[in-house]
């Protein structure tokens, strides 16, 4: 489903990743886990195609691939429950289930309002909201639930349960707790690679 095969990312001429290789079977969840700066993000960012290796390859076989980026990324003229009804189909038809959506994540009474009106953990929510209405048969999640309370934490937590049940998870993280929440295979960031704890 993801494959990393042989990768060196990188920056400046100072590499990320060097010789990184990850197979990850559909359906598969995996988190990865190190100190920030250590190449989580670009690993995702590598997956999604926004970056490229420096060498080796990255292949991508979803036919969809759904993204929660660690900044919201919403666009500011569009309210919450248009950026959510935006991956559906953008028509008023499929505004009832981008609505079911935002419910989902607690931000019912929020629909109307633009990105500017909501504070972070909420446009964090819409975030996932978006992503999840997407609904990819694989999920790059990055940092997803920065800037949440621990009650919204849990809340979102069994959210992404219910919604990746048989999908392929790339997760990235430092909380243990949630990549154990989501069923994750925890892989440690070690000599410029992400390895399993096994």
């Amino acid at each position: 489903m993801i494959f990393y095969d042989a990768v060196t990312l990188a920056y400046d001429g100072t590499p990320v990743l060097e010789g990184f290789t990850l197979h990850i079977a559909p359906g598969a969840h995996i988190a990865l886990m190190g100190p920030s700066g250590c190449g989580k993000s670009s690993a995702l960012n590598l997956a999604a195609g926004l970056l490229a290796p420096s060498s080796g390859a990255v292949r991508v076989e979803a036919k969809r691939l759904a993204y929660v980026f660690q900044e919201p990324r919403l666009l500011p003229w569009l309210t919450a429950a248009e950026n959510v009804n935006a991956v559906l189909s953008d028509r008023p038809e499929t505004m009832p289930k981008a609505l079911e959506w935002l419910a989902a994540a607690g931000l019912e009474g929020a629909a109307e309002k633009r990105p500017a009106e909501l504070s972070g953990g909420m446009r964090q929510r819409v975030n996932l909201a978006r992503a999840l209405a997407y609904d990819g048969d694989a999920l790059l999640l990055d940092e997803p639930l920065e800037g949440l309370d621990k009650p919204l934490q849990e809340e979102m937590l069994s959210l992404l349960r219910r919604c990746t049940e048989g999908k392929t998870l790339l997760l990235a993280t430092h909380d243990p707790a949630q990549a154990q929440a989501l069923d994750c295979r925890i892989l440690k960031y070690q000599d410029k690679a992400f390895v399993s704890e096994e």
